[in-house]
């Protein structure tokens, strides 16, 4: 399978990308600035370019089967649709080349479905990003895409255990974060089993 990764030199994208050639898929890292991508492999393809500019992600796009999405915005907590106009750009890119499949990574909380006080203190803490996850998942689903939207919770810099838990309806009870290289992990397999298509997934340790 031939992939392409967008926000590839962020802690879930180059896990993605390291786990992907690990396991014998065709990888394009789409990147701002190569330097950042600490992957070298003759199955990787680097292509720097600006997630913003409409051209440049189309081109990127052609020729691939899937399509992953890892963008996060440099706006932190402020208002921001970042997200959404490089979805919009994504899905453009996607329809021109006839391109279907894709994972998104958006955050838990996108559908307000963390529980308690303490979800509904973290989802007014994140609610700008949330807003922007939302629209962006909003587009593609819009959009007649064959999709999974990722919904992870807190993402930790611990080492990679393949255990983990998965919602379709909520979030995993009693759980707060997972680790980026299980996320990773996740993604890989939402691309090859058909059971995760058209899926909005919850997933924690």
């Amino acid at each position: 399978m031939k992939i392409i990764v967008f926000g590839a030199t962020g802690g879930v994208g180059q896990s993605v990308v390291k786990q992907a050639l690990e396991n014998g898929f065709e990888v394009a890292a789409f990147v701002r600035t190569s330097a950042k991508l600490k992957v070298a492999n003759e199955n990787l393809t680097v292509v720097e370019g600006d997630a913003f500019n409409q051209e440049q992600v189309a081109a990127a796009i052609a020729g691939h089967d899937a399509v992953v999405s890892c963008l996060g915005s440099n706006q932190g907590m402020n208002k921001s649709t970042d997200l959404q106009e490089m979805v919009k750009n994504i899905v453009a890119g996607m329809q021109k080349h006839d391109v279907k499949r894709i994972v998104y990574t958006a955050s838990a909380g996108i559908d307000k479905e963390l529980p308690g006080i303490s979800g509904k203190l973290m989802m007014g803490v994140l609610k700008n990003a949330l807003k922007d996850h939302r629209a962006a998942v909003d587009i593609i689903q819009a959009h007649g895409l064959n999709y999974t939207i990722v919904r992870p919770m807190g993402l930790t810099n611990d080492s990679f255990t393949g255990e983990y838990r998965e919602s379709l309806t909520a979030v995993p009870e009693t759980s707060k974060t997972i680790p980026r290289a299980d996320v990773a992990h996740f993604i890989l397999k939402a691309l090859t089993d058909a059971q995760y298509e058209n899926t909005s997934v919850g997933i924690a340790t």
